[in-house]
């Protein structure tokens, strides 16, 4: 995470550099405060926007004994974490999952699915294992690392936009370049750092569902409840029908497990790591607590 932190750091002096070599004074507070506002609006509203595009409804302990149950195992699991309790709500759909949102503890909202709560596959500790791993998010801070670290692709993609419609750079042309258009070179400049910062943003997601798990199986002290969790929920992604996951997939940055459809799972775009290496992960702290290891089969684990 710090690597990846760092290549971000290095990738937006480098993009500051370029702004400023490149686009008219007169443009670059514009393109800026554009960024800003943005930015602003995901900091400030990520509960808001997140819950009200997932259509989630928050629910309080006397709305139902589901409600009720489902408020308990979230206040049980904050006292452990010595965290405040956030807010709770239930997303109607059959895609078995949750998420949590906002930019601090305070302010935190966790969500779960319909999907998930009436899964019968699932128990007890399971369920616990996943609410957990949400309020680690919480607690990390995930939702607002993830925002100021997303904010470079914002203002790269920001400004190839305004390069391309309204032309940043006017009919200036460089003339350490043969008289290549300024406009060419800052949509060039913007494209590739908004490539290559969402490359950097996938991996930064990753680690810190890696650090999630940990954090969520050491709260419970139950990291094979939580493997088996993911194990269960991934598989039964595949029962879910391909239109329920094509909707859901735009929230695979918020969702405890990505909900793909077949042909849409390529590791180095997705914002989680592999289903197999979480377990294995989860695997070795079960070992470090002083359960079990990986059971090995044909010399090799699994």
């Amino acid at each position: 995470m710090v690597l990846v932190m760092f290549l971000i750091g290095l990738l937006a002096v480098a993009f500051i550099a370029a702004l400023v070599a490149f686009v008219p004074a007169q443009s670059l507070p514009v393109v800026l405060i554009f960024a800003g506002a943005i930015l602003f609006a995901q900091f400030f509203f990520s509960d808001k926007i997140a819950t009200f595009a997932m259509g989630a409804r928050e629910v309080q302990p006397n709305d139902s004994r589901e409600a009720e149950a489902l408020h308990a195992m979230v206040e049980r699991l904050c006292a452990m974490a010595d965290m405040p309790k956030p807010r709770v709500a239930i997303a109607e759909t059959s895609v078995p999952n949750a998420f949590a949102t906002g930019r601090n503890p305070n302010n935190a909202v966790i969500c779960v699915t319909t999907g998930l709560l009436h899964n019968s596959t699932l128990n007890r500790d399971e369920l616990e294992g996943v609410l957990a791993h949400e309020l680690s998010h919480v607690a990390h801070r995930d939702v607002m690392v993830i925002t100021i670290a997303s904010f470079l692709g914002i203002l790269a993609g920001l400004v190839a936009r305004m390069a391309f419609w309204f032309g940043l750079g006017g009919d200036r042309r460089d003339n350490r370049d043969d008289g290549v258009p300024v406009q060419l070179i800052i949509m060039l400049v913007s494209v590739v750092t908004y490539a290559i910062s969402f490359l950097l943003i996938r991996a930064l997601s990753r680690y810190r569902e890696f650090a999630a798990d940990r954090a969520g199986a050491l709260l419970t002290g139950q990291p094979m409840a939580l493997a088996s969790a993911l194990g269960k929920i991934t598989g039964d992604m595949a029962k879910i029908p391909q239109q329920d996951l094509r909707a859901a997939e735009p929230f695979n940055a918020f969702y405890f497990a990505p909900a793909f459809t077949r042909d849409s799972a390529m590791a180095l775009l997705s914002t989680h790591p592999a289903t197999e290496k979480r377990i294995e992960q989860l695997y070795k702290i079960n070992a470090q607590l002083g359960g079990p290891a990986a059971p090995e089969v044909h010399g090799h684990r699994h």
